[in-house]
């Protein structure tokens, strides 16, 4: 299975998954249809499937005109059928879609919003997670709550540590510079910094990440660290109140 990363809008990404041994394909996330044809073109492919992480429009842009152009089916959040477009496979949490050689598990993420889903292709490891983990961030908190964020932060984290994470923008830069201010001492992510500057400067994508990276260097990530409750004045604080505090700071960042 191969992943392309197709930029889209100002900062998005989406991705087409390739079975190489079928040409069979999805789209996740397609903010518009453009540059998803002209790559799907360009590589002399059709589109097959269209999966969506959640309903916000920057993600489910090009679902109606890829899904007239191709006659392409849509995977969506069973509980957001109604704000996703052209739904016309219904998933839920825990439930494996399959179709040929693709196989992702259905993990429900709420916190950005109350339908978010990722989709784990798990004999690949790869993990795409729309606007919930971000390479050195998390989502904004449009409709659920924090410990809402946090509980699906944790699911993810429980994933191998190798599984490659795709998300949904390019925001790693700005992540960093949050994530530095308040774990100045992290080596690990001193030297992710070094690598994102220089893939940055040569207009070259952050994404993919790796879980384990992340787990080291993603503040969100770490908020049961004991430095990172002192340089927030939280020593004796539990995850949850350490994460809420973060995801404040950082929305006026």
């Amino acid at each position: 299975m191969f992943v392309e990363i197709v930029p889209c809008l100002k900062d998005n990404y989406s991705y087409v998954i390739i079975d190489p041994k079928t040409n069979k394909t999805c789209v996740v996330d397609p903010s518009e249809s453009t540059p998803i044809i002209k790559f799907l073109e360009k590589k002399k492919l059709k589109l097959d499937y269209i999966l969506n992480t959640h309903h916000h429009y920057d993600h489910i842009g090009g679902n109606e005109e890829l899904k007239k152009k191709y006659n392409a089916l849509v995977v969506g959040y069973k509980g957001d059928k109604n704000r996703i477009p052209s739904i016309d496979i219904e998933v839920e949490d825990q439930q494996t879609w399959s179709s040929g050689n693709f196989n992702a598990k259905i993990i429900f993420i709420p916190g950005h919003t109350i339908g978010h889903i990722c989709f784990h292709f798990f004999g690949e490891k790869i993990l795409f997670t729309g606007d919930t983990l971000f390479s050195l961030g998390c989502g904004r908190l449009f409709e659920g709550t924090y410990e809402q964020m946090w509980t699906s932060l944790e699911k993810i984290k429980a994933l191998p540590r190798e599984t490659k994470i795709y998300c949904g923008h390019e925001y790693t830069k700005k992540n960093s510079e949050f994530c530095i201010a308040y774990d100045p001492d992290n080596n690990d992510l001193k030297k992710k910094i070094n690598e994102i500057n220089k893939k940055r400067l040569n207009n070259l994508p952050t994404i993919p990440t790796t879980l384990g990276d992340e787990i080291i260097t993603n503040i969100f990530l770490r908020s049961d660290n004991d430095d990172i409750k002192r340089n927030l004045n939280l020593v004796g604080s539990n995850s949850l109140e350490v994460f809420s505090k973060l995801r404040d700071l950082k929305d006026n960042f």
